[in-house]
Parts: structure tokens; C-alpha cells; sequence
């Protein structure tokens, strides 16, 4: 008896430690300074298919639908600054890929288009857009669940001096 006493201990402390070294990375990877600040309840909304990028801020999905991301403003037109670097970026992660949309308050702006969060491989890509220095913050009441990300990624790309940020030279 004293053996299997032995033994059973031996496995609980094995599985204490891998459980510790899983709770661990699981904080860590949450605690990367990232874009990914997904819900609890994991990927937000629906999947569907990007079927076209309009711009650094404004997609097409699969049935017609554009939809305008919450929170952020990009550059658009040519002359402005990055708008075609903004509208790159938004092609490479999301054109034609399976994306998840999250609602907040309000489905669609003014102009018909659907108002959401875009969700693709776990990374909110309103929030990695500002990160990477390729748009702004920008609150839009009602609409402002994930308004602090937002403008938390806005201050680290002016802080690294990171696109809109960069110095002229």
C-alpha cells in the first residue's frame, strides 16, 4: 500500500506541475502587449468569408455585406499617408480568409454597413491595424467594448515611433 501511496503521489505532483507550466504560458500569451484580447468565451460571432478588402478600415464578406471595423480610422485616400500600407495590411490578414465577426452595440453605421469586430487566428485586427502604426483609435459612441485595447495599442505605435508615428526624418 505504501508503493501505490507512492506512486499516486508521484503522478499528482507531475500533473500539479504540468498544470502550473500550462497555467503559466496561458498568462504569458496573454500578457504580450498583443492584439489578441479575445473574450472569455473564445472567437466572438460567426465565421464568414472576406471576399474583398475595400481599404485599411472596410471589408466585404461572402453575400455582399461591407462591413466598417469599430473603433479604428484608417487612411483611405491616396494622397493621405499610408492609406495604401493600410489597405495592404488589411488584405493580408483577412482577404479571402474565414474571419469572426463580434457586434457591440449598434449592426450598422449611417451609410448601411455592418459595424463589427474582426476576429482572424485569435487576433482582433481592428486593434493589430493601430498597433502596427496603420490606423487611429478612434471611439464612435455607442459603440466602445473594446475602446481601451484600442487606444492602449494607439499609444505603443506612437511610442515606437511605428507608421502614422514615424518620423518624417
Amino acid at each position: 500500500m505504501a508503493v501505490s501511496s507512492l506512486a499516486g503521489r508521484r503522478r499528482f505532483r507531475a500533473l500539479l506541475a504540468v498544470t502550473v507550466v500550462l497555467a503559466l504560458a496561458a498568462l504569458l500569451a496573454g500578457c504580450d502587449g498583443e492584439s489578441r484580447d479575445q473574450p472569455a468565451g473564445g472567437t466572438p460571432g460567426e465565421p464568414v468569408t472576406v471576399t474583398r478588402v475595400i481599404d485599411g478600415d472596410t471589408m466585404v464578406i461572402e453575400g455582399g455585406d461591407r462591413v466598417r471595423y469599430i473603433g479604428i480610422d484608417a487612411p483611405e485616400m491616396p494622397d493621405e499617408q499610408l492609406a495604401g500600407e493600410a489597405t495592404e495590411q488589411n488584405r493580408r490578414l483577412v482577404e479571402g480568409r474565414v474571419v469572426w465577426l463580434e457586434e457591440d452595440v449598434r449592426d450598422r453605421d449611417d451609410y448601411g454597413r455592418l459595424l463589427r469586430y474582426v476576429w482572424v487566428d485569435g487576433t482582433m485586427v481592428n486593434a493589430e491595424m493601430v498597433r502596427l502604426g496603420l490606423a487611429w483609435s478612434r471611439s464612435y459612441p455607442p459603440d466602445t467594448g473594446h475602446q481601451a485595447l484600442l487606444d492602449r495599442m494607439e499609444d505603443e505605435a506612437r511610442a515606437k515611433g511605428l507608421g502614422l508615428w514615424a518620423s518624417s526624418g
